[in-house]
């Protein structure tokens, strides 16, 4: 009978490892082999020998180091904003007054709408006589055409920051706002009745018990931020304003034939994969810091 009841116990440890197998064998297969097989080949060269000329070539590049600052600003100014952004409309929304709906509703829209289908929208939109522009001038706001896809420098990644903020404010938005409406109102209330004001409360009270979800969120942007380089590329084209993403791209698609193009590829791919995972550490061991520098269980 004992022998039993460990036989029993035993199948019901076995359990939750055998339901997430399959999900294990895929990660394998298709995620960590691809992975380290892109790993080799950024260290062997054309004839198939242990080299670092690949990284060579990649950091001697004329257009690396540009992509690598506009990798880096477009994160930062894009993350904060949309974060910021995101925040003030979640707690909006949270508060539920007439017609919270239907700007609910209306803030999802560029959700439903695909990455090509906005390039488009935003592209036609920024040329000379597009519909910026032309409403711009019609308010009275401008006297002449903009040349919006002339931008070049910081000014280009910040016009790319614009477009994605707008593409991708909904979804940050949707994740803070289904922490907000799981929040405990009793630890709210319990701050305003001991004399606490809204803004006091939102700084000690609602951020600290969100902050899972904004971690969450923070790093799914951060991961999508450094992969950015499909709506530069479909609105200003391949080089006007070089990502790293965009050189892996350019390597594949523009100039394929190339001895060195598959090098190169390769290993931008591997340093924008480190370049996630060691920025994502340093956030994660950042946020995970409480006062005094110990650590949040």
């Amino acid at each position: 009978m004992q022998n039993r009841k460990k036989g029993r116990k035993v199948k019901r440890n076995f359990v939750p490892y055998l339901l997430l197998a399959p999900a294990v064998v895929y990660y394998l297969f298709f995620w960590i082999r691809p992975v380290l097989a892109s790993i080799v080949d950024s260290f062997r060269n054309s004839e198939g020998r242990f080299t670092f000329q690949n990284y060579t070539m990649v950091f001697q590049d004329a257009v690396f180091r540009p992509a690598l600052v506009n990798t880096i600003v477009f994160c930062a100014v894009s993350i904060l904003l949309q974060y910021l952004l995101a925040l003030g409309l979640a707690l909006l929304l949270n508060r539920r007054f007439k017609g919270s709906k239907i700007l609910l509703f209306v803030a999802l829209i560029p959700m439903a709408i695909p990455p090509t289908a906005v390039a488009v929208l935003w592209k036609t939109g920024f040329t000379t006589n597009g519909w910026v522009n032309s409403l711009l001038i019609r308010l009275h706001l401008i006297s002449e055409p903009i040349r919006w896809l002339a931008t070049e420098g910081f000014e280009a990644v910040l016009f790319l920051v614009a477009i994605d903020t707008w593409t991708v404010l909904p979804s940050v938005m949707i994740i803070i706002l289904a922490g907000l409406q799981n929040f405990p109102t009793e630890l709210k209330e319990a701050g305003l009745v001991f004399g606490a004001s809204r803004l006091r409360v939102l700084k000690d009270i609602t951020l600290p018990v969100l902050k899972p979800t904004i971690v969450t969120s923070i790093i799914l942007r951060l991961i999508a931020s450094v992969q950015v380089w499909s709506i530069a590329v479909m609105i200003l084209g391949y080089g006007k304003v070089p990502f790293l993403v965009e050189r892996i791209a350019y390597y594949v698609e523009v100039i394929p034939g190339m001895d060195t193009s598959k090098a190169m590829a390769t290993t931008y791919s591997v340093l924008v994969t480190v370049i996630i995972l060691i920025t994502t550490m340093i956030y994660l061991r950042i946020s995970g810091k409480g006062v005094g520098g110990e650590e949040l269980e």
